[in-house]
């Protein structure tokens, strides 16, 4: 059995790679206490495993004196002088104590360390395997649903998917695959604990990298994600390289890509909209897919003022304020939206207590279009509030709207929708160019 003992230590630390030293110092602390259990004896022993032979012997320790009076601690100068004539007084003694029947014990105790240590050992290697996959994704097989929580088999170990990181309304039938985030891996005396997660913003990015080539090769990049798990996403992707469209890439050829994600996530809704520098833009693009006239920032307060035209405002804000509200998460800026109408409103009393129309906000209109903007104001202010424009007046308004977009600025372009407004023009100009958003996916 001792041959066979020590095979087995050394096809263990081949295979496993346990180390065969390790379990052999395991076995001597178990075979100490497994002694004196069996034995009742008080002495110091330690158990010695001969690594060549196997053959294991059990060695009291005891302390040479002249008089005995503690025989499990002390052994007399004569008695200890017939195990070795070298041996004086205040020496340690070493005395071989091995019972007759202690082979039996010793290969019950050394399989009951053997199975331990490889149960430790096995758990230190998925511990080891899995926390090096912390906030990665994995493919695993829902195992079974205990009330709310869902366990899910990953081949060589099990993890949860709490409550808390479910997607709402999603059920989860036994059997079924699904891909998922590792959140965290906790080290227990059971064993690793794997927390999966579906509702996590990590597991949309990494579907993305499994999907997206572009992004995977870093030429496409995932600037931010603000997801609302099981109703809707936004996702801001900018470029490494200008001849690539981020957007498109990650929408795919006739929306293939983002709808493989889409489909994982069980019809979740994805806007992938364009990253940018300029805050103003990527607010304006954050809003997607409602289109946005202008944005007003308030750096010191970190709010973004959004106007948008009348028939955009419910789109722009978003079913309970959902598309606002993720705006808001991705571009990290708080925003206030409001309609057209409303800023003309603003617009039309600050003229009427100053008594001149403010074009603080034309920026970028060439001569011709600035004095035919100017000549259809002063047309407006010297006629009656109320009284309808005549066809001729609205059809120079909008004559000026066009002049200004001619001139290539949207700030122009919304200066003669202004001007077309007190002219009596129905309706708000919008400006073209910049302002035009991505397609929702």
């Amino acid at each position: 059995m001792n041959l066979e003992l020590i095979g087995a230590l050394q096809d263990l630390e081949r295979e496993r790679g346990i180390d065969a030293d390790t379990l052999v110092e395991a076995i001597e602390a178990a075979l100490i206490s497994a002694f004196r259990r069996n034995f009742g004896s008080a002495q110091d022993v330690v158990v010695r495993l001969d690594r060549e032979t196997g053959e294991i012997r059990v060695i009291a320790r005891k302390r040479v004196v002249e008089e005995v009076q503690d025989e499990s601690q002390e052994i007399s100068l004569d008695e200890a002088r017939k195990i070795d004539p070298t041996y004086k007084v205040g020496d340690e003694a070493q005395i071989e104590v091995t019972p007759r029947d202690f082979g039996r014990i010793a290969a019950q105790t050394a399989k009951q360390v053997v199975m331990q240590r490889l149960r430790e050992a096995e758990r230190d290697l998925i511990y080891e395997e899995f926390i090096s996959r912390e906030g990665d994704i994995i493919t695993g097989v829902v195992r079974r649903v205990v009330g709310r929580n869902v366990f899910v088999d990953l081949g060589r170990s099990e993890a949860i998917l709490l409550p808390s990181e479910q997607i709402p309304r999603e059920f989860y039938r036994p059997g079924e695959r699904i891909k998922t985030y590792i959140v965290e891996v906790r080290k227990t005396t059971k064993g690793p604990q794997i927390v999966l997660s579906r509702s996590h913003p990590g597991l949309l990015k990494r579907l993305f990298e499994l999907e997206v080539p572009e992004i995977h090769q870093g030429y496409v990049e995932i600037k931010a994600i603000a997801r609302e798990a099981g109703a809707r996403s936004k996702v801001a992707v900018a470029s490494r390289d200008e001849r690539i469209d981020p957007v498109g890439a990650c929408v795919g050829p006739r929306g293939s890509r983002v709808q493989s994600v889409v489909n994982e996530l069980k019809g979740e809704k994805i806007d992938i909209v364009r990253w940018d520098e300029d805050p103003q833009r990527y607010v304006a693009n954050a809003l997607s897919p409602a289109r946005v006239v202008d944005v007003i920032l308030h750096p010191e307060e970190k709010v973004a003022e959004v106007i948008v035209p009348d028939d955009q405002l419910s789109l722009a804000i978003g079913r309970e304020g959902q598309n606002a509200r993720l705006a808001a998460k991705l571009t990290g800026w708080r925003i206030d939206i409001k309609s057209a109408s409303e800023i003309s409103l603003g617009y039309r009393q600050e003229a009427e207590e100053s008594g001149s129309r403010p074009l603080r906000r034309i920026v970028a209109v060439d001569e011709e279009a600035a004095m035919e903007l100017e000549r259809l104001r002063q047309r407006s202010s010297s006629g009656e509030d109320g009284e309808p424009p005549a066809a001729g007046e609205a059809a120079e308004a909008g004559e000026a709207a066009q002049a200004a977009e001619s001139a290539g600025a949207a700030e122009g372009a919304e200066a003669a929708a202004e001007a077309a407004e007190d002219a009596g023009a129905a309706g708000v100009v919008e400006p073209a160019g910049e302002q035009d958003q991505e397609d929702e996916a």
